[in-house]
């Protein structure tokens, strides 16, 4: 197959809102297995059974009242949590995701603000129900385990003559979601995303991506998870399967086997040292190298033996495992290389929730290691004010940029530039349009002598220390800090070595650069259900 050479994009026919969406996939694959049910994920249910169901719950929907209301979702990852998201957006209510891994009282200060009429939830969540209840009294409960009896109901409705599901206009406008970001800053804000932002996105992406059936692992109630997998599955017309939980991945990957994953790169990272350690625990590390070497001849000759030689690590991971598509942080292209020697394909790519949320990304067959990809085919990219080495804020504009932040019109206006949508990251765009993020605006260090270091760009680097898990570089008393979490079951020896790991470090780096002062944690740090670390909540202490 010939890597980096462009090619044309993939035959997508544009889709515009949801519904159109849902009609693709019972239109294309009515008999094709879609998601899966049951309690342990076994019970397949077509393109076609989704649909009539969503048609079905949607109904119910519509009888009890609702219509152009806003409806929480509060659930683990779940088919019946895939139901009642576009059963809500397919009625011309607007659906609102709930982290799970905020606290009750978080939860119902947004579902408060956004005078939220309903809640689909859980069992599991059901004590933050009741908080939420009691914010919003009036707010009527469904159980997300009762949505196939809910459809039932609906399905009665329908046979005596209801009609009022189909009778539902949604248009490319229309809201469809109010999604609150997940709060790494400490803030956070009600972005609203149209069936147009929504659905032009996906199609975008696929147009970009060629997929086959699917793991997902990210958290439903995150955007890249929308995208990346749960409405990419109604255009590729093939098969998702659901991660509920993240203790069971391994077994998950070898039950069902998938050709691809969404994940963000913590996840890619911790895949990729985990397989190293395995083999150092095995005494298969030096074998493991010499069929890496043995690999990158063969593929100079154009030969692609990776399969074969590392047909133990494929297995480990269900046999058919070749895409990785990442997002949501930065990406150590030595480990993109590392996993590309084992005949993984890491696809990193760029996106926030303001973009619906991609906003590029690497190809099957156009990537480079390092780069978030190319700009999606529904939005343009443009660097703000660059410098000398072309680095500058990152704007986008397109189909995909969100309406505004809900009951926000201030802050919404000083998200634009004219159409632009202002990322707050920084990044350069190379001679032939790869994107590469270079850190977040608001982490940038600013050094006395003016100069701006940014703090993503180190830990890059220091996470390819063997037995570093996680690290943060933020400034402290004028001191560039380090903070990390080591891995020391498989290291005991790590503590001692840190420091002149960190002396080595420094040594391949600018003066200015250099790490000068380190912190070790004892528990791994604080994150975000999608496994970004609460960087807010760091630094500043007297711990030393």
């Amino acid at each position: 197959m010939i890597k980096n050479g462009t090619y044309p994009l993939y035959e997508i026919p544009d889709l515009w809102t949801l519904r159109e969406l849902v009609a693709n996939g019972r239109e294309k694959g009515p008999d094709t297995t879609a998601f899966y049910r049951g309690k342990n994920n076994d019970i397949p249910l077509s393109f076609g059974e989704i649909s009539d169901l969503i048609e079905a719950l949607g109904t119910f929907l519509l009888d009890q009242g609702f219509s152009g209301d806003d409806i929480a979702l509060l659930g683990e990852n779940s088919t019946e949590w895939v139901l009642s998201y576009f059963a809500v957006t397919n009625t011309g209510n607007v659906a609102v995701p709930m982290d799970t891994g905020l606290k009750g009282d978080e939860l119902a200060e947004l579902a408060e603000h956004c005078e939220c009429r309903a809640l689909f939830c859980s069992d599991k969540y059901r004590k933050i129900a009741e908080q939420i209840a009691g914010r919003c009294p009036d707010a009527k409960l469904f159980r997300i385990e009762d949505v196939y009896g809910y459809a039932g109901e609906g399905r009665r409705l329908i046979g005596g003559g209801d009609d009022s599901f189909s009778r539902v206009e949604t248009g490319r406008d229309t809201p469809a979601c109010i999604v609150y970001t997940s709060g790494t800053s400490g803030k956070k804000k009600g972005v609203v995303l149209t069936h147009g932002n929504l659905a032009s996105d996906v199609v975008a992406a696929c147009r970009y991506v060629e997929g086959d059936n699917s793991q997902l692992l990210l958290p439903l109630h995150h955007t890249f998870a929308w995208a990346s997998a749960m409405l990419a599955a109604f255009v590729y017309i093939k098969d998702l399967h659901i991660n509920g939980n993240l203790r069971h991945i391994v077994k998950d990957f070898q039950t069902n086997k998938p050709q691809n994953v969404s994940a963000v790169p913590m996840m890619a990272e911790l895949l990729y040292k985990g397989i190293w350690n395995n083999a150092k625990k095995t005494g298969q590390d030096r074998k493991l190298k010499r069929g890496i070497g043995l690999s990158r001849f063969l593929m100079k000759l154009g030969i692609d033996k990776r399969r074969e030689l590392f047909a133990q690590v494929h297995e480990n991971f269900g046999g058919r495992l070749e895409i990785m598509i990442c997002g949501g942080a930065a990406l150590d292209p030595e480990l993109q290389q590392g996993l590309h020697d084992l005949g993984i394909e890491v696809l990193n790519g760029y996106g926030i929730t303001e973009c619906s949320p991609i906003v590029s990304v690497n190809r099957n067959r156009d990537y480079r290691f390092g780069s978030v990809g190319k700009p999606l085919p529904c939005n343009k990219v443009k660097i703000d004010c660059p410098d000398d080495k072309g680095i500058g804020e990152i704007l986008v504009s397109g189909s995909n940029v969100m309406k505004g932040y809900y009951k926000d019109p201030e802050v919404t206006a000083e998200a634009f530039d004219g159409e632009w949508f202002r990322t707050g990251d920084y990044g350069r765009l190379d001679e032939d349009g790869f994107l590469y993020i270079t850190g977040r605006k608001k982490n940038l260090i600013i050094l006395a002598n003016g100069e701006n270091i940014s703090p993503e760009e180190l830990e890059e680097k220091l996470l390819r220390i063997e037995y570093v898990d996680e690290v943060v570089v933020y400034e402290d008393d004028n001191n560039i800090t380090a903070e990390f979490c080591l891995n020391e079951k498989d290291h005991p020896d790590a503590r001692s070595r840190i420091d002149a790991d960190v002396k080595k470090f420094n040594k391949t780096v600018s003066k200015s650069r250099n790490i000068g002062k380190i912190r070790l944690r004892d528990e791994p740090f604080e994150k975000t259900t999608t496994m970004k670390i609460k960087r807010y909540m760091i630094g500043n202490r007297n711990n030393d």
